[in-house]
């Protein structure tokens, strides 16, 4: 993903209206007495903010919060605190909801007390959001795949991009290629809308890929992290599904989709760069980076093949080098880890043979 901060909405302000000295356009504070440019609009996104997580609606709080955040200077007090409530926030996008809330009703609309009924509904609603990207990919999220379409130059970089596939290929399998890499750049902008980040749509580079283009900036690794990995996730549901519609059909096709759309997923989690795996490595401790060179030596061992000896070279030499040391996220080395598995096995393993 790219990446493009540029505020548009702050308006070019000609004078302080603290103490009069002339303030240059694109300055957040007067350089003579401090006072914040935006000072009116920062409290009624303070204001806007605090409505919503009194509501309980964390992303709506967060899109608020960013906002803000654009129009503050990065060295003053109030844009820590800011970043500091915007990572807490993160947080409860994470924790998704509490099926524990519901049973403190205590009682259901005809009166019955919900006892051991609502911890078995908990429990499926917990193991339904553990699974939540495959609920999303087939149900809860085919309105946002389809909006991404209507999008011009997603569709007519996409469809560009189908030409290219097409003579090397044939047409079919083109299409289902460039719509399995559609998925996963929609997988990335589904997790950033629940961050509340603004990006474009996916825009497709024929031969190479496609990137959402980000119009804020992304301040916490950790959250930055679960963008990334939301990617590869859906990715991998797309992935199973060719699988599967393989093993109903015996249909070629659907096999080669399966494999190579894991692969293509497995590739972008090589931790360097702005890929996603480099991304997952800025929020993993360097034990935790190391544990995730272990699974990718393992995936190495088993599938023999130069990807993952790939990924396993450049993710030593980066948990050698990199000195950052940021707090453990053992979620998203959870993630990584399981990814890598799946992704290999789909990709490399011998496990569509027809009956």
């Amino acid at each position: 993903m790219e990446c493009d901060a540029s505020f548009e909405g702050a308006e070019a302000v000609e004078s302080c209206r603290s103490c009069g000295t002339e303030v240059a356009p694109g300055l957040l504070a007067c350089p003579a007495c401090r006072r914040l440019v935006h000072a009116d609009r920062l409290n009624e996104l303070a204001a806007t903010a605090e409505a919503a997580e009194r509501r309980d609606e964390p992303t709506a709080a967060l899109i608020a919060w960013r906002e803000a955040l654009a129009l503050l200077p990065p060295q003053t007090r109030q844009y820590g605190a800011i970043a500091d409530r915007v990572a807490a926030l993160g947080r409860r996008v994470d924790a998704g909801p509490a099926p524990a809330r519901v049973a403190e009703k205590g009682q259901s609309d005809d009166g019955w007390s919900f006892g051991a009924a609502s911890g078995a509904a908990g429990g499926l609603a917990l193991l339904l959001w553990k699974f939540k990207f495959v609920v999303a990919l087939l149900l809860g999220k085919a309105k946002l795949l389809l909006l991404g379409l209507t999008k011009a130059g997603t569709f007519f970089s996409m469809f560009a991009t189908v030409g290219v596939y097409w003579t090397a290929f044939g047409f079919w399998f083109a299409l289902g290629l460039a719509l399995s890499i559609y998925v996963h750049e929609m997988g990335h902008v589904a997790a950033l809308a629940r961050y509340g980040v603004r990006a474009s749509a996916p825009f497709f580079v024929p031969g190479v890929g496609a990137f959402v283009r980000l119009q804020q900036d992304f301040h916490d690794p950790r959250q930055d992290a679960r963008v990334a990995l939301a990617g590869p996730i859906w990715g991998l549901g797309t992935a199973l599904l060719c699988a599967l519609v393989f093993l109903a059909t015996n249909e070629p096709i659907w096999k080669a989709l399966a494999q190579f759309g894991a692969l293509i997923n497995l590739f972008n989690l090589v931790p360097i760069w702005q890929l996603d795996g480099g991304r997952v490595f800025r929020s993993l401790s360097r034990p935790q980076r190391w544990l995730g060179v272990a699974a990718l030596a393992t995936a190495w061992t088993i599938t023999e093949d130069g990807v993952p000896m790939l990924l396993m070279i450049l993710g030593a030499f980066r948990a050698a080098t990199d000195q950052t040391r940021p707090a453990p996220d053992r979620g998203a080395l959870v993630q990584y880890v399981g990814l890598v598995a799946a992704l290999s096995y789909l990709a490399f393993a011998p496990l569509f043979q027809p009956g």
